[in-house]
């Protein structure tokens, strides 16, 4: 069986629609921006405006389209990923005890920009999920607080139940790192993958809240447990079945980065036949995680996993 040699992360490659809106915000083109905005699901549509939050001096661009359309949902959760986004540059990915008190204070002010943008884009459009999603990722870095953060998850499904990029955003509030238990994030993540339509991605939610888990074990006999636990294990098979390995798979928002995340674990599993099966639907397509932390140190261990999926040696 022929296989590809390299290895994507781009995820334009997989979702056209972000080379579309980028274009369109690069040349400060809101009706092109709406036009891709309003030709997708809600899924991608929030996924969409997330991935594009990153591009450059975003903010007085789209703060002009909301003063002239002060309703405009797409531009506030547009603005306010955008604003989150920078708080997070500023504060950085280093452990919080290693963030400096002036990292902190650009993070925390851009967070409140966000915030105040995100308030009013709620009252305008109470049922718009990029919005909460936007809410429910400034509520985490904010700390609010658990509480805080399910009454704005429970909005946000109410308006729009499935909803994976908001689901994703639950789960990683549900680590212990944050404001949760792994007990809760797994009994979430398990009845919101089952509640999906069988086919759908959502399994991503199981394998990812294991893997968080995963790795954040303390040494090889504790990652040995998890990895052998029979309510984790048949949670993930349940899941993958119900997902990843349903016959009408279907490839809608994060389809690629479920089918990597269980290629990843299958291959983990030495489940060589349902690993094989997810590189074969991902082509060369991958995300880095939870291969690794980086491009340059996931690409050869999802070479090698593929190489051995297809028929070669460990």
């Amino acid at each position: 069986m022929s296989q590809p040699s390299d290895v994507v992360f781009d995820p334009a490659a997989a979702y056209p629609g972000i080379t579309a809106l980028r274009a369109a915000l690069t040349g400060r083109d809101w009706a092109g921006a709406r036009a891709v905005l309003d030709s997708v699901t809600p899924a991608d549509r929030t996924s969409l405006i997330r991935t594009c939050g990153d591009e450059k001096d975003l903010e007085e661009f789209l703060r002009y389209v909301l003063r002239g359309d002060p309703r405009d949902g797409a531009a506030a959760a547009l603005l306010g990923f955008h604003l989150i986004y920078l708080g997070w540059e500023i504060r950085t990915a280093a452990w919080a005890k290693d963030v400096t008190e002036e990292q902190w204070a650009g993070f925390r002010e851009h967070l409140r920009k966000a915030e105040l943008v995100l308030i009013d884009a709620a009252a305008y459009n109470p049922g718009d999920p990029a919005v909460w999603t936007s809410r429910l990722l400034s509520a985490r870095g904010l700390s609010l607080g658990i509480a805080e953060i399910r009454r704005r998850y429970d909005r946000l499904s109410t308006a729009v139940p499935h909803h994976l990029p908001g689901q994703m955003e639950l789960s990683y509030s549900l680590e212990p790192k944050w404001s949760g238990t792994w007990e809760e994030l797994h009994t979430f993540a398990r009845d919101a993958a089952l509640a999906a339509l069988p086919g759908s991605p959502h399994g991503l939610l199981v394998s990812e809240a294991f893997f968080s888990r995963y790795g954040a074990a303390d040494d090889d006999a504790e990652r040995a447990r998890l990895l052998h636990d029979p309510r984790l294990r048949a949670d993930l098979d349940q899941a993958a079945q119900h997902s990843v390995l349903h016959p009408r798979f279907n490839r809608e928002y994060g389809w690629v980065r479920a089918a990597s995340s269980y290629a990843a674990l299958f291959s983990l599993l030495g489940d060589q036949p349902n690993a094989a099966r997810m590189f074969e639907l991902l082509g060369n397509l991958a995300t880095v995680e939870p291969w690794a932390h980086s491009e340059e140190a996931a690409a050869p261990k999802i070479r090698q996993a593929r190489a051995w999926a297809f028929g070669g040696a460990r």
